[in-house]
């Protein structure tokens, strides 16, 4: 076991996430902390983040003998880094998707499981109280079976940093992995934490936002999972207000989680009313990446799985990527 105090990290790309996870990270107690920015970059390391030793050069990082890293840089970069810092023998935290091709992954799981590394995939919706509470009423089988689903997430992409060009983004341009479907994939792996592996899916994906990227900023997608349920999941850049929530439908009853409120509620059908779940009041949205950092820390700490792994971030990958195939091929595609 390792004590939590003696962890050093290096943070691979210090953009929005990568400066969430470092306050994040000190707040938790880690304060050995090395930052790896690619020369040239447009990130930015100024104020409290001038306190941590940055390079850029990634050998030089590797250097300071990091015992676990965090990779947040742009989605195509994430596989290559990742890599060396697995080959340094670097315990790994992993920004969603793990990277924007299937090929990418194989040498990355490969170094994972020879050396016996904690990888962990940050998919922070998993940490959210609402969506706990919908899996454990699904485990009581509050609603009987599952007979179809609804994930529908909508947010501007202009209003996510508006203090930079949206079109500059990593979440806009294809060659970062950008993209709807990719940077917006929670749906896909809660859906599959929830309701279990997915068989196959249909997809269209359209550019119509007005938005002035190039890649797809709306996508309906079509699902069934191996279970028999079916489920819509529908994701765009374009709408506003922001809107996302979740409607899980059962033989008897449904069960709802809306992020603006973080409420789970569900019907109960004996007493013809409706119930609700509320996180207690001081659960923030910053609140789930405190928790997954914390859960990662403590795994690589006691040496344990961690509650997202990078199996199911391969997994997730896969029905992004199908998505985007079916999208192309206009038709139904098996996983």
């Amino acid at each position: 076991m390792i004590p939590k105090s003696n962890l050093k990290c290096l943070i691979a790309g210090v953009g929005s996430i990568g400066r969430r996870h470092l306050r994040n990270l000190r707040s938790l107690g880690i304060n050995e902390v090395v930052l790896y920015r690619r020369a040239g970059s447009s990130e930015q390391c100024e104020g409290e983040f001038s306190e941590a030793i940055t390079e850029v050069d990634l050998n030089s990082a590797l250097a300071h003998k990091p015992d676990f890293a965090v990779i947040s840089n742009p989605t195509s970069l994430h596989a290559e880094v990742a890599l060396a810092c697995a080959r340094a023998n670097c315990h790994l935290f992993i920004e969603k998707p793990i990277a924007h091709k299937l090929d990418d992954c194989a040498d990355l799981l490969r170094e994972i499981n020879n050396r016996n590394l904690i990888a962990m995939v940050g998919f922070q919706f998993r940490f959210h109280p609402g969506l706990w509470q919908i899996k454990r009423l699904l485990e009581e089988d509050v609603i009987g079976p599952v007979v179809s689903a609804q994930a529908h997430w909508g947010e501007y992409l202009p209003a996510w940093h508006p203090w930079e060009d949206h079109r500059q983004s990593y979440s806009a341009r294809d060659e970062l992995g950008g993209g709807v479907i990719l940077t917006l994939c929670h749906p896909f792996d809660y859906l599959r934490w929830l309701l279990g592996e997915v068989a196959e899916v249909s997809a269209m994906m359209i550019n119509r936002g007005g938005l002035e990227i190039e890649v797809e900023d709306t996508a309906q997608v079509q699902m069934r999972f191996e279970s028999g349920a079916i489920a819509n999941v529908h994701l765009d850049y374009v709408q506003r207000p922001a809107d996302h929530w979740l409607q899980i439908t059962g033989q008897r009853g449904v069960l709802r989680w809306d992020n603006s409120d973080g409420k789970a509620r569900w019907f109960d059908i004996a007493a013809n009313q409706w119930k609700e779940f509320s996180p207690s009041s001081n659960f923030e949205r910053n609140t789930m990446f405190i928790d997954e950092m914390h859960h990662f820390i403590q795994c690589v700490s006691e040496h344990q799985q961690p509650l997202c792994t990078f199996d199911d971030g391969v997994a997730a990958l896969k029905i992004a990527l199908t998505t985007k195939e079916s999208a192309r091929q206009k038709r139904t595609l098996s996983l």
